[in-house]
């Protein structure tokens, strides 16, 4: 099928995933602007002010910032934070580097979407069934329950996979944005003259004139594009002109439409302000909006969930975070994954939001903080990215300055809700980044100390050439990396003096690019007769399976008979000391921790356990 007839079918799918979290902020995200924190009073030259900004911030941050210009920085077809930080090469770093800052600096926007997504689940579902209020206020305490269960049904089910449900996503979203879109088109029948906040300096004039209140209330305007990220970091999924279709079609028209018929609402009734959104819908669609809207945030919900899981095992390959089980549920889609823990790490998170904060305003106090954060590392690292590409580099900083003052102004006024809940998200990055340097640089404190006193890897093989051990039939494996001989090699052959007839020396690296075809995933060197080194490469996005990466070898014309293959594993146990430079004693106390109950390599590398010899090491670090 070529690609122009794929196009309708891709943007339907993009709706469905892409759009979920920017497609339901209308529900919360006028209202919060005009909270009762907000000191705010719902007059012309607010609402008209308030309106203008949103509907620029969606032309000026997601229109053209992400469609149009951080889209062209992608990874091979992949965006999002990680695939942006490895354009730019930094994991062989110098520590201390440019370069290596740019990788923290990556690293904690990776982390603060942690943050994210256990926020997005609970604000978008809670505010969907708030709506009963407007309906019916006496089933008013029936909302955290009913929101509790619905939240409890979609982690249990994501175990099965998005695709079991998947095929609803997009024309369910495409009902959503069509029905949200004529909603507003009637509010702006009864009140056009909010047709005004068209004009951006209505927008520019509130804040101008509205001294520090006006500041302050962008964080809530800002709530209106809290799903742009996704645009960037779900185009490997679709592509880039899908998602700009769909954008440019259905969603952009129908959220600029349903925020002027909220506003005109507003408008012509100001005690409307406590819940625009379903007030702009006639009575009797209440209760089928409340349940359109409930599905519409489920959907939300759903994208950011395996957003999260896609980070984790992104994360898990580049060696910045500890190997966790992860479950392929597509035998064609390989970005479709579960990751048990982290499942109900947010499930027990998310919980916790519901029952502290209660109510979608207080959420909305918690929710911005860590995506504004998040957008401005995205232009900064934009930035170095274009000058490595050298793009016209005039155009580029302008854009840069544009883009970076806008972010900047909303990461600012996001500060100011750290007291009200904003604190929840940073807490989360910076619980999310310990774990990440920490199994980075354990990792690194573990190599030095397994390979300080081994010798270059060829002096190794010379020497088993002249001194050859005892010979048994068979094939073994020994995963090692750099130029030095493996220590568990060295180990086994001091203690048991036999060796296979045939060694391998198996090299695992991860590329800084999405995937490696399958044509270019091997390496095959002989350094000495019957010991022949392998390297297998795979992209951040691909998980590793190295029986099948041996198959490949008999095409490379090397025979291995994988029925009579035995994987030599390390299994160290960490032994953290003062008297050794390395981390802090609580952090090498948490690498220790992290190691004991991280995936085994067995699994991680998805290898035959009968197959597979563990050998037992202490390690003082």
């Amino acid at each position: 099928m070529s690609e122009d007839r794929r196009l309708p079918k891709l943007a339907l799918a993009a709706l469905g995933v892409v759009y979920g979290d920017i497609g339901t902020s209308p529900v919360y995200a006028l209202k919060a602007c005009f909270a009762d924190d907000a000191h705010l009073s719902a007059t012309p030259a607010h609402v008209l002010g308030i309106l203008s900004l949103i509907i620029w911030s969606l032309l000026v941050t997601v229109t053209l910032k992400y469609l149009t210009v951080v889209m062209n920085a992608n990874n091979k077809g992949e965006g999002g934070i990680v695939a942006l930080v490895a354009l730019l090469n930094p994991w062989r770093a110098k520590v201390g580097s440019l370069r290596y800052v740019l990788m923290l600096v990556g690293l904690f926007g990776g982390a603060l979407l942690f943050g994210d997504a256990t926020i997005t689940p609970a604000i978008s579902v809670l505010s969907a069934i708030e709506g009963i209020n407007v309906a019916t206020p006496a089933l008013h305490h029936w909302i955290i329950p009913i929101t509790l269960l619905i939240l409890a049904m979609l982690f249990m089910i994501q175990r099965r996979g998005t695709g079991t449900v998947g095929v609803l996503f997009g024309p369910v979203m495409v009902l959503w944005f069509v029905a949200i879109g004529a909603m507003g088109v009637m509010g702006i029948a009864q009140h056009p003259q909010v047709l005004a906040a068209l004009n951006p300096w209505h927008g520019l004039d509130f804040l101008i004139h509205g001294g520090f209140v006006g500041f302050a209330v962008l964080g809530a305007v800002f709530l209106s594009v809290t799903g742009a990220e996704a645009l960037y970091a779900d185009m490997g999924h679709f592509g880039v002109a899908p998602i700009r279709v769909a954008w440019y079609t259905l969603v952009l028209p129908g959220l600029v439409l349903n925020y002027l018929g909220q506003g005109a609402l507003i408008l012509a009734t100001p005690e409307a302000i406590d819940a625009p959104f379903y007030h702009l819908a006639p009575m009797g669609w209440i209760y089928p909006l409340v349940a359109l809207t409930a599905l519409a945030t489920v959907i939300a919900s759903q994208a950011v969930i395996s957003g999260c899981f896609s980070l984790v095992r992104q994360l898990i390959q580049l060696g910045q975070f500890p190997r966790m089980t992860i479950v392929q549920t597509s035998s064609e889609e390989q970005g479709q994954i579960y990751i048990p823990f982290v499942n109900w790490v947010l499930l027990i998170a998310t919980f916790g939001l519901v029952l502290g904060f209660k109510s979608s305003d207080a959420l909305s106090a918690a929710y911005g903080i860590a995506v504004s954060a998040t957008m401005v590392i995205t232009t900064i690292l934009s930035l170095f990215v274009a000058r490595r590409f050298n793009w016209r580099l005039p155009i580029v900083y302008a854009l840069t300055g544009l883009f970076i003052s806008i972010d900047l102004g909303f990461f600012a006024s996001n500060l100011l809700k750290i007291e009200g809940g904003g604190w929840y998200p940073l807490v989360a990055a910076a619980a999310a980044f310990i774990v990440m340097v920490t199994w980075s640089r354990g990792r690194a404190l573990l190599a030095k100390e397994l390979f300080k006193d081994t010798e270059p890897l060829q002096e190794f093989a010379d020497k088993l050439v002249k001194n050859p051990p005892y010979r048994i039939p068979g094939t073994a494996v020994f995963f090692t990396y750099g130029t030095q001989a493996p220590p568990r090699l060295v180990w086994h052959l001091e203690r048991h003096h036999v060796l296979q007839e045939r060694l391998i020396l198996l090299t695992v690296l991860t590329e800084d690019e999405p995937r490696v075809p399958t044509t270019e995933r091997l390496q095959i060197v002989s350094i000495a007769p019957s010991i022949t080194r392998i390297t297998v490469r795979y992209g951040f996005m691909q998980a590793p399976n190295i029986p099948v990466a041996l198959r490949l070898c008999e095409k490379l014309g090397l025979d291995l008979d994988l029925d009579h293959v035995t994987y030599y594993l390390g299994r160290e146990t960490i032994v953290p000391t003062s008297d050794i430079p390395g981390m802090a004693m609580w952090r090498e106390q948490l690498y220790s921790f992290l190691s004991r109950n991280a995936m085994r390599p067995t699994a991680f590398y998805q290898l035959p356990a009968d197959d597979v010899v563990e050998l037992g090491f202490q390690v003082r670090i």
